[in-house]
């Protein structure tokens, strides 16, 4: 009897395997091919320079050393992670200039190989973060030199310093000519979100968070702070783009008609607490928009009163609402005559994150929203708005 292949492949994976993939595999996220074959062509060319500079300046024969081998690594940082703070300026060339000295005077010391040279990658290690000039190839050069038995005084100068010194120049135009600003900023303010949002986390909140991790990232807090903030905008994107103006808006909306009395529609404003009334016909197409504004807008015009007085604009309000008697009116009377006619408007299924302009830059305080036959549904107004997003960061905040 044979066993189906699809059975096969259903066959989950032993346990210390998958244990094993989780914590020897590479995480798949990866830079573009672009941007690694930028990376590796930018080393390939700082070593080359260098090499070609440094071969020209230095002595000749196999015995004398020009380049050190070192610098391999350091050309890695430079040119595939030129944001990182171990691929700055400061880092690679003190780094290794310092590591050198250090690994130079080991050299000296006398001690067998296996003693001097772990002690002096132990202590350039450690001078190196006290002067906050971490840079991984350091080591290698401290160990360099002891492995070595290097004891001239010229080392950390020729090769070690101008050889450094060579490749970040190097570095410097090629990774600011293709797009990666090098030296990259490590101080400066990070970018808050685009709409006004608070960020992710606060300036003091990362810090402690960083403090309580207690270990040294190849990433500098200002670009961390940006990938949060980055990362924090998107979330709120994705919540919100799943949602439909139909899941928040009110409905069904209070309405008026073209011939309602404005005492009636201004007791249907201040009875519900609401500032604005769709307008329809008597087949709830919308028509018009009548807000407080143009309750106010109207009253202004109100003859007989002086203007810019509270008092005296409160009775203008009076005198607008106040029915005049017989067929004649030199003022408005019904919804129709005050109300605005041209509305912006949005359809049940739109995603809610469309309109996101219009209540922050648009100045839109409702949008009405209509069915596929312009029939009015329901009406959206930038509480309701403000309620959806607060419950997307809570459900964010909570999720997290």
């Amino acid at each position: 009897m044979t066993t189906p292949l699809n059975s096969l492949q259903r066959t989950p994976s032993p346990a210390w395997l998958r244990r094993a993939r989780i914590l020897l595999w590479p995480s798949p996220t990866r830079p573009s091919r672009k941007e690694r074959i930028r990376a590796a062509v930018g080393a390939g060319i700082g070593l080359l320079i260098t090499a070609l500079v440094c071969h020209g300046l230095g002595p000749s024969g196999p015995a004398n050393l020009w380049l050190m081998a070192p610098l391999g690594a350091s050309a890695v940082l430079v040119f595939a992670v030129p944001a990182g703070p171990m691929a700055q300026p400061w880092a690679a060339l003190g780094g290794n200039t310092l590591s050198s000295l250090i690994g130079l005077g080991f050299a000296f010391t006398g001690l067998d190989a296996e003693w001097a040279g772990p002690i002096a990658v132990c202590a350039a290690m450690l001078c190196m973060l006290a002067l906050r000039c971490l840079h991984p190839p350091g080591g290698a050069v401290a160990l360099t030199a002891v492995l070595t038995h290097t004891t001239q005084w010229t080392y950390p100068l020729f090769p070690v310093f101008v050889n450094t010194l060579l490749l970040v120049c190097v570095g410097a135009v090629y990774n600011s000519m293709t797009g990666r600003p090098y030296p990259h900023p490590q101080g400066a303010p990070s970018p808050g979100p685009s709409d006004g949002r608070p960020g992710p986390a606060e300036p003091d909140a990362l810090s402690e968070v960083l403090q309580r991790y207690n270990q040294v990232l190849d990433i500098s807090r200002d670009d961390l702070e940006a990938l949060l903030h980055e990362t924090e905008r998107l979330a709120y994107r994705e919540r919100l783009s799943a949602l439909r103006c139909s899941n928040i808006m009110s409905s069904p909306p209070i309405t008026v008609q073209f011939g309602t009395p404005l005492q009636e529609a201004w007791n249907l404003l201040t009875r519900h607490d609401i500032k604005a009334l769709p307008v329809v016909d008597r087949y709830q197409h919308l028509v018009g928009i009548v807000t407080r504004a143009d309750f106010m807008r109207h009253a202004d015009r109100v003859a007989g009163q002086p203007a810019g007085e509270v008092r005296a604009l409160a009775e203008r309000l009076r005198t607008l609402l106040r029915p005049t008697p017989g067929t004649d009116s030199d003022k408005a009377e019904v919804v129709g005559q005050i109300m605005t006619r041209q509305v912006r408007v949005a359809s049940a299924d739109r995603p809610l994150i469309d309109l996101l302009p219009l209540f922050t830059e648009g100045g839109h305080h409702h949008i009405p929203i209509v069915s596929d036959d312009r029939r009015l549904v329901g009406i959206l107004t930038q509480s309701d708005f403000l309620r959806a997003w607060s419950r997307a960061v809570h459900d964010g905040w909570r999720q997290g």
